[in-house]
């Protein structure tokens, strides 16, 4: 679990497949010091698990499901990434929930100056569009942001402050940057619970409830009492 607060920009130093698993290398001084084999490092909003520590840099294992739904297959080694480690009992929770789990590749479609603020339009799969909601969360290449107010049909638009600027590596993309997506988890479940309470209807044809309706939703009438 990750909070989407970017805690260091680090460097991939090495990057190689070996069957369905491609292993990376990545230089991050503040974070080594603070990992151990087997712990989990959000690299890029990717939940990564590091596998071995050596000095400055940190040794990750990617499976072959990661690299099919996130930007992992156009990765080089020289590409400086957001990093995050887990998050502990007691931390700070200033970001929001995120899994780690990236949902879909986006692409930026246009980058914006106001003044010292950026803003940056993204272009997104439709199958996100359920999960986007007016100033809701998103994160973005593993930053948490805030979404605008829509509407949500072909993507969506993000404002950066001067911080976030700052700590991340978003004043350097370019249109046509691809970036890991993934919804905030709180609005994929009200979704889901939204999908499954509509799914509850009156069957095809019928314009109000009737007694077999109510039957076939579980309902039976109580015995008489004496």
């Amino acid at each position: 679990m990750f909070t989407g607060l970017v805690q260091e920009i680090g460097t991939l130093t090495g990057i190689r497949r070996a069957g369905s698993v491609t292993r990376l290398t990545v230089r991050a001084p503040r974070s080594a010091s603070a990992l151990g084999p087997g712990d989990s490092l959000a690299v890029n909003g990717i939940c990564l698990t590091a596998t071995a520590i050596r000095g400055d840099t940190i040794a990750l294992d990617a499976v072959e499901e990661t690299r099919r739904v996130s930007t992992l297959g156009f990765w080089r080694s020289g590409r400086r990434v957001h990093l995050e480690p887990a998050l502990r009992a007691g931390d700070a929770m200033g970001g929001h929930l995120v899994l780690g789990h990236v949902d879909a590749v986006g692409v930026l479609r246009r980058s914006v100056r106001l003044g010292a603020n950026l803003m940056l339009t993204f272009d997104a799969p439709a199958m996100l569009t359920p999960w986007l909601l007016p100033k809701g969360s998103i994160a973005v290449d593993g930053v948490s942001l805030t979404l605008d107010a829509g509407p949500f049909g072909e993507g969506f638009t993000i404002s950066l402050i001067p911080h976030t600027l700052g700590s991340t590596l978003f004043e350097t993309v370019q249109p046509g940057h691809r970036v890991n997506l993934e919804a905030d988890i709180l609005a994929k479940g009200a979704a889901a619970r939204s999908a499954a309470l509509t799914a509850i209807e009156t069957p095809v044809g019928s314009s109000s409830l009737s007694i077999e309706t109510i039957r076939a939703r579980g309902f039976r009438r109580a015995g008489r009492r004496h």
